[in-house]
């Protein structure tokens, strides 16, 4: 049976269906009566435990769990040095765990200057852009040191007020020593101070590149510092490449400590090669970390090192947990392998185009059989009906060979999938990791250009999950998006498009089951449950505070809850005072709904992809480039290029 849930059931299906009077309920305490280090109480406590679901106080000693229940119970443990938290009415939920991102390439966003005009942003003139990138290089300045890098994304010369881009000369006046990227709003256009122009090769020799133009100062043909489509990827790129591997490793602190902000007490790096891998391992070692860290490593790459290092327990907060698979591309990008042609696919494409697979069937069938016989957990990049059904045949083939066993396989995105898939997913154990956010971001594009408006209802289908009895988690994809938890929450519970569509509205959750999505269910899909996911008495103290209780707010809002705080293990790693807020509004669009690093992302892809095509970019049908580049791309379209661009830095 179908069910429609209404914004009223969305509200008490998780404010009243799920919840259980804390009188009777399981004021659990450990056996010792030492005292706790911390309490928090005086807030909604949402524990995500069905045996228990709500808590008035929480008690931590030693980084674990020692009491939830009543006031009056925890309080118990109260000692002479126990720091008792008042939550003031704020909200505390088990932390997130990231069932699938990117925290490497994603601490490149973590470590840029937002320039965008008022009232997103904070720059008006030139000068405003100079103050705007020293304060963010003295918010930022032991990150800006190892990675020996300066980017800031969103100027926009219309919203100045000398009407031009900022030239060399200005950002000079920023830095000579350390290069400075900036992207036009537009992604463009860009501007380069002279050490970056000096990095990317740009001198008054340079011819302009096919497709793009190196601006020059007047009467020379000296570079003035303003770059144009290509001319800015090549030279962006070339500069990012530049930061070495100290600078990529930067990346992967500053990833972590993005994916903190949004209450993340577990980040993963979805998709590594084993350079990567190594450079996680060397900042784990170095203390880099205050979250967990799951490293999911290219099957297609090293196996062998995938076996050597995987490990079910965390060295410096760091570990191996298992292989990554992609069997498709993009579905907005029309990459992603189908069942059936795409809707109305923008581009060059043949009649009855179906995208394509990045991996043949019978390699697929083979890697899949590999991850059963080692035991390796598998994460498998489906985006289309057709890359399931190559996961499908070669998961049936597996458990054929191997017998059922507790292996957890995972199914990656999974945006376009028929009831028949979901049924043979759940026949064969699979943990659907779902991309709802696709809703909010691009469930537009979808309706009007993928799938269609009817096919768009069932995107992302959290909904035939559930009526299965399937649990499923719920992620980010970062960089493709921030990892902002509060976003993937609300698209996971309302769906709705950045156009005020909702798109499928039986596929929508309750709050309760999105939290789960996000907490427990990645946990087991970690196999990490009996350490995380819940508030329990002897788990790990990874918890989160919010501003708001989300099962007691109008669902349209949940979007604008703020994470306060992010606890791992007892201690607070991220906490919203007034300076990382500043902070924050200095790193990040106040509305991600402008996000220029996601869109340079986009056509730096469509760059890539361009100029490695069989024909010349120059010769290429006018507007091709920039339909391309329209296109919007997900990780998977993406990470080649990351892969090169990292690869170059390590060398």
């Amino acid at each position: 049976m179908t069910v429609l849930l209404s914004r009223r059931a969305l509200l008490l299906g998780s404010a009243a269906l799920f919840a259980v009077p804390v009188a009777g309920a399981h004021r659990a305490l450990a056996q010792t009566v030492a005292p706790a280090d911390r309490i928090w109480s005086g807030g909604p406590i949402l524990t995500l435990n069905d045996a228990a679901m709500r808590a008035e106080a929480v008690a931590e000693r030693g980084g674990r769990i020692v009491a939830v229940g009543s006031s009056a119970d925890v309080m118990r443990l109260r000692g002479p040095q126990t720091q008792v938290i008042d939550l003031a009415g704020r909200a505390m939920i088990p932390g997130f765990i990231d069932p699938h991102g990117h925290i490497v390439m994603g601490g490149l966003q973590a470590l840029s200057a937002n320039l965008l005009a008022p009232p997103d942003g904070d720059v008006t003139d030139i000068a405003s852009l100079q103050k705007v990138l020293r304060e963010w290089i003295a918010a930022n300045q032991d990150a800006v040191r190892r990675a020996n890098l300066i980017v800031g994304f969103g100027y926009d010369n219309s919203q100045l007020k000398e009407l031009r881009h900022p030239t060399r000369d200005d950002l000079d006046q920023v830095s000579r020593d350390i290069p400075i990227v900036l992207i036009h709003q537009s992604c463009h256009l860009g501007a380069l101070n002279s050490k970056a122009l000096e990095i990317a090769g740009f001198t008054a020799s340079t011819p302009d590149p096919a497709g793009g133009v190196i601006r020059r100062k007047p009467g020379s043909r000296e570079p003035d510092g303003v770059l144009e489509e290509t001319a800015l990827i090549a030279g962006a790129l070339k500069v990012v490449a530049s930061v070495g591997a100290a600078g990529i490793r930067s990346f992967a602190k500053s990833g972590a400590e993005l994916w903190a902000r949004f209450g993340y007490t577990t980040a993963q790096e979805g998709r590594a090669t084993p350079q990567i891998a190594e450079v996680i391992k060397a900042v784990a070692a170095e203390g880099g970390f205050k979250n967990d860290i799951a490293v999911f490593v290219d099957v297609q790459s090293d196996r062998d090192y995938i076996i050597k290092n995987l490990s079910r327990t965390y060295t410096n907060r760091a570990r191996l947990a298992g292989g990554k698979l992609s069997t498709d591309g993009s579905p907005q990008g029309f990459t992603a392998f189908r069942d059936r042609p795409y809707y109305a696919p923008v581009g060059d494409y043949p009649p009855g185009y179906l995208g394509y697979p990045t991996v043949k069937l019978e390699e697929v069938i083979r890697l899949v059989d590999w991850s059963f016989q080692n035991n390796v957990p598998l994460l498998n990049h489906c985006n289309g009906e057709g890359a399931s059904d190559y996961y499908i045949t070669a998961l049936k083939e597996a458990v054929k060979k191997h017998g059922r066993a507790n292996r957890r396989a995972v199914l990656i995105h999974g945006q376009f999938l028929r009831e028949d898939q979901v049924d043979a997913y759940k026949d064969l154990d699979v943990i659907p990791s779902l991309f709802p956010m696709h809703t909010f971001y691009w469930g537009d594009w979808h309706r009007d250009q993928t799938v269609g408006p009817q096919l768009a209802e069932n995107i992302s289908p959290t909904g035939w999950v559930r009526q299965r009895g399937m649990i499923f988690t719920s992620h980010h994809d970062a960089p493709v998006a921030l990892p902002d938890s509060m976003r993937v929450l609300d698209a996971t519970v309302t769906r709705r498009t950045r156009t005020g569509d909702i798109l499928g509205p039986n596929q929508r959750v309750d709050v309760i089951t999105a939290l789960k999505a996000m907490t427990i269910w990645p946990a087991y899909q970690h196999f990490e449950e009996s350490e995380k996911g819940t508030i329990e008495v002897g788990k790990l103290a990874d918890l989160v505070i919010l501003s708001a209780d989300p099962t007691a707010v109008n669902p349209d809002t949940i979007d604008q809850i703020k994470v306060t705080e992010t606890i791992k293990e007892g201690v607070t790693i991220f906490a919203l005072t007034a300076a990382e807020q500043r902070r924050g509004d200095l790193m990040l669009p106040r509305d991600d709904r402008d996000n220029t690093f996601r869109r340079f992302i986009n056509h730096a892809s469509a760059y890539r992809d361009v100029v490695r095509s069989k024909s010349p970019f120059a010769k290429m049908s006018p507007g091709l480039y920039k339909a391309i580049a329209a296109a919007p791309h997900d990780h998977n379209c993406i990470s080649r290029l990351l892969d090169e661009v990292v690869a170059e830095a390590l060398l």
